[in-house]
């Protein structure tokens, strides 16, 4: 998910539409099949509004992260490398160290996903 109301700090302009249709091209024309399967939403509002562009990833039974401060043309490669990493990890869960570095210090939240049931399944 893309904030479409993130205003560029600098410029003022909404990068948020743009920034999706990056993505979707970028992904769409992956070699591997999980990364054409995502879906790159716009959303008027993720509350990111001091460090904007924000960007959330988000999967049933995976953690979920919020990324901000994106900058629309320097980030979006990093993007892709992170939704290669999400994409491959069971729960989403992953360590700073693993994340592409362009994003170092970029992610607002990591939310955790749902407990598993008891017995560990």
């Amino acid at each position: 998910m893309v904030c479409t109301l993130c205003r560029d700090p600098a410029t003022g302009v909404r990068t948020g539409e743009d920034l999706c249709a990056d993505l979707r091209s970028l992904l769409s024309v992956h070699e591997e099949k999980t990364l054409r399967d995502y879906e790159v939403e716009g959303i008027a509002c993720m509350a990111g509004c001091g460090r904007p562009l924000t960007v959330a990833f988000h999967a049933d039974a995976k953690a979920s992260y919020l990324f901000g401060s994106i900058d629309r043309h320097a980030d979006t490669a990093e993007l892709v490398e992170f939704a290669k990493l999400y994409a491959s990890l069971p729960d989403g869960w992953c360590n700073s160290g693993q994340r592409p570095a362009g994003l170092a210090g970029k992610t607002l939240a990591r939310i955790p996903g749902p407990p598993r049931a008891a017995g560990g399944v």
